[in-house]
C-alpha cells in the first residue's frame, strides 16, 4: 500500500500550480480544472466519479473505491480487476481514508508518479466530504439507540420504493411499538425505560437482514424497511423478534411486549400512503387486548 501524506504549512497555502513538478502547461491547467470540479460537491460518490475521469488517463482500472472508518463509496459500474492497488491518503499524518484501484494492467513509473500527484488534488475534497457525511450521519441518528431517526427513515423509504419500482421488487414496511410502555416509565423510572428502548432496538437489529434497516421515530415507536420483501421474509423477521425479546434478560424481566403493523408496497403507493397503512394496522393490533406472544402481528 502506498501512502500519500500532505503536510499543511501555516505560512503558505497549497500552490495548485506547483503540484505537477516539471509538468506542461496543459497538465497544470488540467489539474486546476480537476480541483475546481472536485470542490463543487460534498458527495463521496460524485467526487470519485469526477476524479476517475482524470485518473483514467494514467491507469487502466475497472473499479475505484474509497473507504474511511464507517464510510465507503465507489464509482459507478465498479468491478474487480486483475490487481488491487491501494493508497493510504493522509493530511498531517492523519489518515483520511484508503483509495483502492482495481487495475487491469501494470502502471508504469511515469504514470504512477502522475497518479500520486493527482491524489494531492483529491485529498482535501475527500476530507471535506468525509466530515460532511459524518455530520449528516449524526444528524440522522437517534441519540439513544443509535438507530436512524425519522428524517433518515423518510429518505431511505423513498429510496427503497424507487429501487423496488425500478427493479420490480417488493418492499415491506413494518411499524412497531411497545405495549404499555408508559407504565414502565411510571413504575420504574425513565432510566429503566431508556434501557428497555435500547435493548428493544438491539432486538430489532438482530432480527433483520443486512439489506433491511431499523429506525426509531421517538418514544417507543420504531420502523423496519424490508427490501426484496416476501411473505417468508416477514415470517422470519417475526420469529426472530419473538426470540430476541424472550431471550433478552431485561425485556423478559419487565415482561415487555410489542405490537406490529406490516404491509407491502403496491403500485399506487407513495411514501405517505404506505406508511399510513402500516401505522393503521399497528393501531388495529394495539386495540386487541388478547396479546399472546411478545410481538403481535397485523399484516395486509
Amino acid at each position: 500500500m502506498q501512502t500519500l501524506n500532505i503536510l499543511d504549512n501555516k505560512f503558505s497555502e497549497l500552490n495548485n500550480f506547483k503540484i505537477f513538478d516539471n509538468s506542461s502547461s496543459e497538465n497544470i491547467n488540467s489539474g486546476v480544472h480537476l480541483l475546481k470540479q472536485l470542490q463543487v460537491t460534498l458527495e463521496l460518490e460524485n467526487i470519485l466519479n469526477i476524479f476517475a475521469i482524470e485518473a483514467a488517463k494514467y491507469v487502466d482500472f475497472s473499479g475505484l473505491y474509497f473507504r474511511s472508518n464507517k464510510l465507503s463509496a465507489e464509482i459507478e459500474g465498479s468491478r474487480k480487476g486483475k490487481i488491487n492497488r491501494q493508497f493510504k491518503l493522509k493530511i498531517n499524518n492523519k489518515t483520511i481514508g484508503i483509495l483502492s484501484y482495481s487495475i487491469n494492467s501494470p502502471i508504469n513509473a511515469t504514470n504512477f508518479k502522475m497518479l500520486q500527484q493527482l491524489h494531492q488534488y483529491l485529498v482535501y475534497p475527500l476530507k471535506n466530504a468525509v466530515l460532511y457525511q459524518e455530520a449528516m450521519a449524526l444528524a440522522m441518528q437517534d441519540g439513544l439507540t443509535n438507530l436512524g431517526n425519522r428524517r433518515y427513515f423518510d429518505e431511505q423509504l423513498q429510496r427503497a420504493m424507487h429501487h423496488a419500482n425500478r427493479h420490480k421488487n417488493q418492499v415491506g414496511l413494518l411499524i412497531c411499538d411497545l405495549n404499555k410502555f408508559k407504565a414502565i416509565n411510571d413504575m420504574f423510572g425513565h432510566q429503566v425505560g431508556d434501557n428497555v428502548l435500547i435493548n428493544f432496538a438491539k432486538a430489532l437489529q438482530s432480527s433483520i437482514r443486512n439489506s433491511d434497516s431499523v429506525f426509531r421515530f421517538g418514544g417507543d415507536e420504531f420502523a423496519i424497511i424490508v427490501e426484496g420483501a416476501g411473505e417468508q421474509s416477514l415470517k422470519v423477521i417475526e420469529n426472530r423478534i419473538h426470540y430476541a425479546m424472550t431471550t433478552d434478560p431485561l425485556l423478559a424481566k419487565y415482561n415487555i411486549s410489542c405490537s406490529l403493523g406490516y404491509t407491502f408496497m403496491n403500485e399506487t403507493d407513495n411514501e405517505k400512503s404506505l406508511f399510513e397503512r402500516a401505522d393503521n394496522l399497528l393501531y388495529q393490533q394495539k386495540d386487541q387486548l388478547n396479546i399472546i406472544t411478545p410481538c403481535s402481528l397485523s399484516i395486509v
